[in-house]
């Protein structure tokens, strides 16, 4: 039976996007599918206090990648988030394209969805939805992390929920699958609740 991962992201954390595009690998070696949901940095972080300058900074234009997520699966269904992601992220992560209607225009054209999806990322039309799956994403988890978070249901039917993997480089074939294995082995482990070590390296190189 396949299993069901559902990630929730932000288009512009590198560490949910190399923990996307693990799944993505995952999803050849073992028989799971991954399902994609926003999560919204930038309201996830509104008005918290002792926030890191820099990371103020960074959140500041995170808005509108999110705001055209969730309009355009609104409009044309959850599933369209798979393809719109990769046309964002790649976009963000890997060309350093400025936050911008142009980077909306060209990742909504690149799979042929509707160019006015763009005018989302300037209204607050769809905040309150993303209220809402910053929640759905983050209750089992705790809503004081954030991205990646990943939801699987296990065969009898109770969800492991969890932040991370935080991976940096992306695991690719057997290796993605190992770690699945063993996310999978930590996550269903009664009362587990952390491992952590400091990260020596930058989540996107180059």
């Amino acid at each position: 039976m396949t299993t069901i991962a559902d990630m929730w992201f932000d288009p512009r954390c590198p560490w949910a996007w190399n923990a996307s595009r693990w799944l993505l690998e995952v999803e050849r070696v073992r028989d799971v599918r991954a399902r994609f949901h926003v999560l919204s940095l930038s309201l996830l972080n509104e008005g918290r206090d002792g926030l890191e300058e820099w990371y103020q900074e960074w959140l500041k234009p995170g808005l509108g990648p999110v705001r055209v997520c969730v309009a355009a699966a609104q409009k044309c269904g959850p599933e369209v988030l798979r393809d719109l992601y990769t046309a964002l992220g790649t976009r963000i992560h890997h060309e350093r394209a400025p936050i911008g209607r142009e980077l909306y225009l060209a990742a909504l054209a690149e799979i042929d969805l509707p160019a006015e999806l763009a005018d989302a990322a300037d209204v607050t039309d769809h905040d309150e939805a993303l209220r809402a799956g910053n929640h759905a994403g983050l209750s089992p988890v705790g809503e004081d992390l954030g991205t990646p978070a990943i939801h699987v249901a296990g065969p009898d039917g109770r969800v492991n929920a969890f932040f991370g993997p935080v991976v940096a480089p992306i695991p690719r074939g057997e290796d993605a699958g190992r770690l699945w294995d063993g996310v999978l082995q930590v996550a269903g482990t009664d009362g587990f609740f952390e491992l952590k070590r400091a990260r020596t390296r930058r989540p996107i190189e180059g």
